[in-house]
């Protein structure tokens, strides 16, 4: 029987404490903060598959490796000096409490608008406090994928007031076709470097858009993304299948088997219901 069987969080903590020891694992003992960047990342989008899959069984392993990427880190950060678990979870907790005051204090609230509202009043006055830039672009990460970033950018932008009213497509459409005809425009006159100024203007327009609908773009694009790929594979296969080189058809002719995929995916989902 193993002295952790337990599976408490401080059994988790001495276990990578002992993985860290002489003695103790040498892969685990020669990582540093820097090193540990990318394993974040990969947990943390290991975890967010996980949901999108719908499996609890995977998402409760990858929540368990997402918290050993902070119990990693901050036993680093103890050995080197910097600060403890103690110091995260007590962090956390009073971020927590402040940012809540509609629960910990005597703040009313209507809906969870004016919660977010709050957050990011609160978090903006906690910067300028300790002379931090404090303006609603703060605090970002430069990490995020693009399409996410965007996203993130006009949500503190909005908190400002700078946005179209709340559900109001329209404008946000005519901003999205304004920007698709300045990419047409600048296509024309084959200038590079407004093309990609001009596309990156599009997208962001597009992100925009997603946003007044209610739509989290970056979970529209994966679920594009995915869809593209079955379609793709479906194509290699009736290709394959017929005798055809891909790469030796015309245009039309991989157009006329993209359609027949499409409408085969749309019979054989009619025939699961």
């Amino acid at each position: 029987m193993s002295e952790y069987e337990a599976g408490t969080f401080e059994d988790l903590l001495a276990i990578m404490r002992k993985l860290r020891a002489p003695g103790g694992c040498p892969w685990d003992a020669e990582q540093t903060l820097q090193s540990l960047r990318r394993y974040i990342l990969e947990e943390a989008n290991e975890l967010v598959d996980a949901i999108n899959d719908d499996d609890a069984r995977e998402i409760c392993e990858e929540s368990g490796d997402v918290l050993l990427q902070v119990v990693f880190v901050a036993t680093v950060a103890a050995e080197l000096g910097l600060f403890g678990i103690g110091d995260v979870t007590r962090a956390i907790c009073e971020k927590l409490i402040t940012r809540h005051p509609h629960v910990f204090g005597d703040v009313t609230v209507n809906g969870a608008s004016d919660v977010s509202r709050n957050w990011e009043m609160i978090k903006s006055g906690e910067r300028r406090s300790r002379n931090e830039d404090s303006s609603a672009m703060a605090g970002i990460p430069k990490g995020l994928p693009a399409l996410l970033r965007a996203y993130r950018i006009q949500e503190k932008a909005a908190k400002k007031g700078f946005d179209w009213p709340e559900g109001d497509i329209t404008s946000v459409r005519g901003k999205v076709l304004e920007e698709i005809e300045e990419f047409r425009c600048e296509v024309e006159n084959a200038d590079e470097d407004k093309m990609k100024e001009e596309l990156g203007d599009m997208l962001f327009a597009a992100v925009n858009l997603a946003r007044h609908a209610g739509i989290d773009p970056e979970m529209a694009l994966q679920d594009a993304n995915v869809k593209f790929m079955r379609r793709f594979r479906e194509v290699e296969s009736i290709c394959d299948k017929r005798g055809a080189d891909m790469t030796r058809m015309a245009l039309e002719e991989l157009d006329d088997v993209w359609r027949e995929a499409k409408e085969l995916e749309k019979t054989n989902n009619r025939t699961a219901r």
